[in-house]
């Protein structure tokens, strides 16, 4: 079965980069995916899917029914949106919309779970069960995943598979990774309100600028002395507003940021935590605060019974020599999370890295470049694990 996956996957290499070219070159931001939806559920329908559109707002479902059914539904999952970011790769096959680019690499997500699907549709003789592929929106801003579930697209669903690029990794290189695999991600607003006064006599005054400066750098040393250096937590201020005047002390600061966790039990606290710290200083010097904290999507948990189906499934694709057992999670996030509640699943990683470049640009770099060969890689793999699923679990 594995030489029969691995010949239809090479027929239908040129189609997969000709697909990808095409959703590489017409990105569209989160919540916006319309032409691509449409795309991929013709792409599902000429593959003889069943398919819906319209699901979770913008996304689409391609359904694949085996010949035999033990009742178990896989889900496969593919992310499809872009990022506000304006493309200098020089590629011939460049975005032509103006400061929109696959910058993360969801155009080669897309054109994995599509090949899969178009592989797996000539197979269906051997599948156990069902197949589910959810070709899902706004992944960028973590909300397309709650949108499809919100749908029911995890109704029934026994188990799910996901893949992200990897430029780090080069291509023709699977990445695994058993338990965590990304971070929990959390949005933080502080607001600071002190009382304004002329810049030359900062002493009548209360200012804001100057305790909210005090705040981010207590926040950054609490960290590496309150807590567990075994269990990471990083807190990042991305934007700061305040101040009307050069010559006034300002009475207001809003700081926005985002705090990453991998341990539930930490994730938990730091709300408390960090509400804490701001009291105290902003107590110490007269001012008043506000404390909002939004958690956002949790941390991804590969299910171990899955990642070790990845895993098998790729090293018997490729040679273990091709499979990199990943050492440590990152502390990006992934609204993938979101699947895992209500079933089992795991993520891979899909090596994208050119072998004969010094440097690879990194994921959201506006000359961010794939190696198309992996588009086969991520194929086969998935497409493999998916008739293993229903062969070994």
């Amino acid at each position: 079965m594995l030489t029969q996956i691995k010949d239809l996957a090479s027929k239908l290499a040129p189609r997969l980069v000709e697909i990808r070219r095409h959703i590489h070159a017409h990105p569209e931001l989160s919540g916006q995916e319309y032409q691509t939806a449409a795309f991929i559920a013709g792409v599902l329908s000429s593959s003889g899917l069943h398919v819906e559109e319209g699901v979770g707002k913008i996304g689409v479902v391609g359904e694949l029914q085996g010949a035999n059914d033990d009742g178990r539904v896989l889900a496969i999952r593919a992310d499809m949106d872009a990022l506000p970011i304006q493309e200098r790769s020089g590629l011939e096959y460049a975005s032509r919309i103006s400061g929109v680019m696959h910058a993360c690499g969801h155009d080669i997500h897309t054109t994995v779970g599509l090949g899969t699907a178009m592989v797996l549709s000539q197979i269906g003789s051997e599948l156990g069960g069902k197949v589910k592929f959810l070709f899902q929106p706004a992944e960028e801003i973590a909300q397309g995943a709650s949108w499809m579930v919100n749908d029911g697209v995890m109704n029934n669903v026994s188990a799910i598979l996901g893949l992200h690029v990897f430029p780090s990794i080069p291509a023709g290189t699977i990445g695994i990774r058993y338990g965590a695999l990304t971070a929990a991600a959390d949005d933080l607003e502080i607001l600071i309100f002190g009382e304004s006064g002329h810049g030359a006599r900062p002493h009548e005054a209360i200012d804001a600028i100057w305790i909210a400066a005090q705040v981010i750098t207590s926040l950054q040393q609490a960290i590496s002395r309150t807590q567990n250096p075994l269990r990471p937590v990083v807190l990042s201020i991305g934007k700061i507003n305040g101040g009307r005047a050069p010559n006034v002390i300002a009475d207001q600061v809003q700081l926005l940021g985002t705090v990453r966790s991998l341990h539930p039990e930490t994730r938990t606290q730091l709300p408390n935590w960090i509400e804490n710290i701001v009291a105290n200083v902003c107590n110490s010097y007269g001012a008043k605060y506000q404390v909002n904290y939004q958690q956002g999507v949790p941390s991804v948990q590969n299910d171990y019974t899955l990642t070790q189906l990845l895993q098998l499934s790729a090293e018997e694709a490729w040679t273990s020599d091709r499979v990199q057992i990943l050492p440590e999670p990152s502390l990006g996030a992934e609204d993938f999370s979101v699947y895992l509640d209500y079933a089992p699943g795991s993520m891979f990683r899909l090596g994208v890295g050119y072998k004969d470049r010094i440097i690879n640009h990194p994921l959201h770099h506006p000359q961010f470049e794939v190696d198309e060969s992996a588009i086969i890689t991520g194929v086969v793999t998935l497409a493999y694990a998916a008739y293993k699923y229903w062969h070994t679990i």
